[in-house]
C-alpha cells in the first residue's frame, strides 16, 4: 500500500482545489489523511455545497485541526508528503515562522523537517512585498510554492478542467501520476 498523502484545506478561497486534490487521489486509491482548519470549513460552506461529512468520505483519516498530537504530528509516521489547498496567507506565515499553533501547520513543519515534499497552493491576490517574502522564505526551507495559476494551453472547456490542470501540477511536485490534462508536447 501506498504511504498516505496529508492534504490540509485552510481558509483561503478556492477550496474547490483541495476538494478536488480529494477526490481525484480517492479515485487514483492513494491513501489520505485530511486536515481542515476552521477557517476552511467556513469557506467551504461559503464556496460550496459540500459539508465537512462529505469530505469525510473522501478521507482515510481526518484531523482535528486542534490535535497537535495526532500521528501525522510526528516525523516517525511516514507518509508522501503533504500539500495544502488553498493555503491561506496566515497558514503560509505559520509554516515559515515554524509557529506550529495547529495541527496544520505542525504537520507541514515535519513534513519540511524530514524532508519531504509540501506543495503550498497559495491563495491571494494582490500580493504585497511581505506575502512575496514569506513565499521565498517558504521555499528557502524547502516548500514547494504552488500558487493555482491555470494554463489554457490545453484548452479547457469547464471550471473542472482548469482546477485539474491545477491539481494536476501540484501531483507531478509530489510524484503522482495521473491524466488529469493534457500536458505540453511542443508547438
Amino acid at each position: 500500500m501506498a504511504m498516505p498523502l496529508i492534504v490540509g484545506i485552510s481558509g483561503a478561497t478556492g477550496v474547490v482545489y483541495g476538494v478536488e486534490m480529494l477526490r481525484v487521489l480517492k479515485d487514483l486509491g492513494y491513501p489520505v489523511h485530511l486536515i481542515v482548519s476552521e477557517f476552511g470549513l467556513r469557506t467551504i460552506g461559503i464556496e460550496t455545497d459540500l459539508s465537512m461529512e462529505d469530505l469525510k468520505v473522501l478521507a482515510d483519516e481526518v484531523h482535528s485541526n486542534k490535535d497537535v498530537g495526532a500521528s501525522i504530528a510526528s516525523g516517525s509516521f511516514q507518509t508522501r508528503g503533504m500539500v495544502i489547498a488553498p493555503c491561506s496567507i496566515k497558514t503560509l506565515s505559520g509554516i515559515t515562522n515554524s509557529f506550529a499553533t495547529n495541527l496544520m501547520i505542525r504537520a507541514a513543519d515535519v513534513t519540511l523537517k524530514e524532508g519531504r515534499p509540501l506543495v503550498l497552493m497559495v491563495r491571494e491576490t494582490p500580493l504585497h512585498k511581505g506575502h512575496l517574502e514569506l513565499m521565498t522564505k517558504a521555499a528557502e526551507i524547502g516548500a514547494r510554492i504552488h500558487p493555482p495559476m491555470p494554463a489554457f494551453y490545453h484548452r479547457p472547456e469547464t471550471i473542472t478542467d482548469i482546477v485539474h490542470q491545477s491539481v494536476g501540477r501540484a501531483l507531478d511536485h509530489l510524484n503522482i501520476e495521473h491524466d488529469l490534462f493534457e500536458r505540453w508536447s511542443g508547438s
